[in-house]
């Protein structure tokens, strides 16, 4: 009797720690997010190049033909390239 009496005491105890120690924990504060570093969006991080009258010309002529994906960045980087040939 004495040893289960004994282990039930432990057991007790041991329970009693482990609650106390799950009761006494918080949870931590917020930080809020520094004001002077505005978050950006992704599309505002990158710098927008600005597009010129030849590969404007060069999209519609792709769009015109219907194309997309590889054979639209080829055709248009082929189209660029001879529009700026023919302005040297």
């Amino acid at each position: 009797m004495m040893t289960i009496s004994s282990r039930v005491a432990a057991t007790a105890f041991a329970s009693l720690l482990l609650v106390s120690s799950a009761f006494a924990q918080t949870t931590a504060p917020a930080t809020p997010a520094p004001a002077t570093t505005p978050k950006m969006a992704p599309a505002e991080k990158k710098a927008e190049k600005p597009r010129t009258a030849a590969s404007l010309e060069c999209s519609k002529e792709a769009d015109a033909k219907g194309l997309k994906g590889k054979e639209r960045k080829k055709f248009r980087s082929e189209c660029k390239r001879a529009a700026a040939d023919k302005a040297k």
